[in-house]
């Protein structure tokens, strides 16, 4: 009996091209997507709850798995944060590239000053998703402060990777005759990063306005390139707009203060 169950058995093996005994092939696990999957959850946790409240257990929650499946892709809830913010880090630069890339598709070409803007308006928490990494990269930045086993080392990292780009277009503006040939590109770069980082809890706590805070990325960079004319804008949901009278491509030109909100 025990040789006709083994090959009954072996003959559904062969006719369904399957291993063992008959059992399906257990499907391969994309270890890289189920961490993406955790540190989405993570964000969507912290967003709501605050980072500082958000431990394994909601993020597992959040995601629909078990604690200890948590555990095994981020061993310690600092790893586990530090995953979530380098996801949000690359969120951000996706984001930022669409909009270049839209900004191409429009005009055929990108200007170091539509660049720089484009990098300087995603900082500002304008809509929900700005609004989530503002909060939470300004949180994890807070508890890095009186929690040194939160590691803040890749997180500088990233934004000197920010403040490298912003300079390489400076410099690049710079032999175009685009901006001012006595400027210098690393110290511009590093004070519109600081500009807009200030100007993002600004934001948060209802001190100023998106627009104002648009005004002031604006006024920098027309003190920056003073013959190239007022950035294009990218707005949510949108057709291309710019903030003044600057005709490129088929934007259409709002003046300031009559619905030029950015985007």
């Amino acid at each position: 009996m025990i040789r006709s169950y083994h090959k009954r058995v072996g003959r559904v093996t062969r006719d369904t091209g399957k291993q063992g005994y008959g059992e399906p092939v257990p499907k391969r696990v994309d270890h890289e997507e189920r961490r993406r999957q955790i540190a989405e959850a993570l964000l969507r946790a912290a967003a709501t709850r605050g980072l500082h409240a958000t431990g394994m257990r909601e993020v597992a929650a959040e995601a629909g798995v078990s604690l200890r499946l948590v555990q095994y892709y981020f061993g310690t809830k600092e790893e586990l944060l530090l995953a979530g913010m380098q996801y949000l880090a690359a969120q951000f630069s996706e984001r930022g590239l669409a909009r270049i890339n839209r900004l191409k598709d429009a005009q055929g070409q990108v200007h170091p000053r539509d660049i720089i803007a484009v990098i300087l308006t995603e900082s500002l928490p304008a809509d929900d998703e700005r609004r989530t990494f503002s909060v939470l990269n300004t949180a994890y930045f807070a508890l890095s402060l009186t929690d040194p086993a939160l590691p803040i080392a890749p997180l500088v990292k990233n934004t000197n990777a920010v403040i490298d780009v912003i300079a390489a277009q400076l410099r690049a503006a710079q032999a175009a005759g685009e901006t001012p040939a006595g400027l210098d590109p690393h110290l511009e770069a590093l004070g519109l990063l600081a500009v807009v980082s200030g100007l993002a809890p600004s934001i948060l706590c209802g001190l100023s306005s998106p627009e104002q805070a648009q005004a002031v990325v604006d006024y920098h960079l027309n003190r920056l390139f003073p013959a190239s004319g007022p950035a294009l804008r990218l707005v949510p949901g949108r057709r291309q707009v710019l903030e003044g009278g600057t005709d490129r491509g088929a934007a259409r030109a709002v003046r300031p203060g009559h619905g030029g909100h950015q985007g």
